[in-house]
């Protein structure tokens, strides 16, 4: 079974989000990186740019696929993190630490009620 933290939520796509005040740290689940497999590439979106929820911002590439990462929350990028960009593995070792790949400046933190709970996300990679 994937690594689900509790302290975090989900969205259907695979993301996961970390809130600290009004800032949304973003990242691809451990089950979304067992299913990629090997990532080998990460393209992430400016620092700067204006994202809306849902709207593909990132892509991430593995040895079978690329995959569109789309942000769970609306706002301002405010920082990427570089270190996934020359060391793309870090989304497979360290998916919930050292792998996340962006943060956003929250613009409606009620767009964070939708997303699921842990339980939920867990409900759903399980197909239950």
């Amino acid at each position: 079974m994937a690594n689900v933290p509790q302290d975090l939520k989900y969205a259907k796509s695979h993301e996961w989000v970390r809130v600290l005040g009004d800032l949304a740290t973003v990242g691809i689940t451990d089950h979304a990186q067992h299913e990629l497999t090997d990532v080998v590439f990460v393209e992430l979106p400016e620092q700067g740019r204006e994202i809306k929820q849902g709207e593909a911002c990132a892509v991430v590439e593995s040895v079978k696929t690329a995959s569109d990462i789309y942000s769970p929350v609306s706002g301002e990028i405010t920082e990427i993190n570089a270190e996934v960009g020359s060391n793309p593995a870090l989304v497979n070792s360290e998916p919930y630490a050292g792998g996340w790949l962006f943060k956003v400046k929250l613009l409606n933190a009620a767009e964070l009620e939708p997303l699921l709970s842990p339980e939920q996300y867990k409900a759903q990679i399980s197909g239950t």
